[in-house]
C-alpha cells in the first residue's frame, strides 16, 4: 500500500501579506519616541529586508505592489524627511536589481548574499540621498544616513531566514 505524500504549500499569504504585517508593526515600534540612556531607538528601513528576500523566494506580481505600498508607507512614518514615493523607489530598484541577478544568486552561499545584500542597501540609501538631496538646502546628514543604514544592514539575519525559509517551500513547484 503507498503512503500520500504530504506537500508543504506556502502561499503568498505566509512569504508577502504576514512579513508585511510584522515590518509595518515593527516600523510602528520603532518609530515611538523612546529614549533608553539617552539613545532613541534605531530606525532601520526594514522593508529592505522583503526587497531583496522577495525576489530570491520566488518572483510575484503582488511583491511589488506590497512594497510600493510599504515604501509610501516608510515616507509617511519618516514625516516629511523626504518627497513621498522616495523610498517606494528605492525599494523597487532593489527588488529589480536582485530580480535581474536571481540566476546568479540561486544557491550561492550566506557570505555572498551578504554581500549582495549590503550592496543593494547601499544602493537603496545612496539613490535616496541623491534625491533628497536635490531640493534646495535639503542636504541631509551623513552621519544620520549612517544610523539608519548600519540598522538596516544589521537585519540580514532576517532576509537570509527567509530566503531558506521559504525557498522551495511549494515541492509541487520542483
Amino acid at each position: 500500500m503507498r503512503r500520500a505524500a504530504t506537500v508543504r504549500v506556502v502561499g503568498p499569504l505566509q512569504w508577502i501579506v504576514y512579513p508585511a504585517l510584522i515590518v509595518v508593526a515593527l516600523s510602528i515600534v520603532l518609530a515611538t519616541p523612546v529614549e533608553l540612556f539617552g539613545l532613541k531607538l534605531p530606525e532601520p528601513i526594514l522593508p529592505m529586508v522583503l526587497a531583496f528576500a522577495w525576489p530570491l523566494i520566488r518572483p510575484s506580481m503582488i511583491a511589488p505592489l506590497v512594497l510600493l505600498l510599504l515604501g509610501l508607507f516608510v515616507d509617511l512614518l519618516l514625516a516629511g524627511a523626504q518627497p513621498l514615493g522616495v523610498w517606494s523607489l528605492s525599494l523597487l530598484v532593489v527588488y529589480g536589481v536582485v530580480l535581474a541577478a536571481r540566476n546568479l544568486l540561486a544557491g550561492q552561499e550566506t557570505q555572498i548574499l551578504f554581500i549582495w545584500y549590503a550592496c543593494c542597501t547601499l544602493l537603496a540609501f545612496l539613490l535616496t540621498y541623491l534625491i533628497v538631496s536635490i531640493q534646495p538646502a535639503n542636504a541631509p546628514s551623513i552621519l544620520s544616513l549612517f544610523g539608519q543604514m548600519i540598522p538596516t544592514l544589521l537585519l540580514f539575519p532576517i532576509a537570509n531566514w527567509m530566503i531558506e525559509r521559504f525557498d522551495d517551500g511549494d515541492m509541487r513547484l520542483r
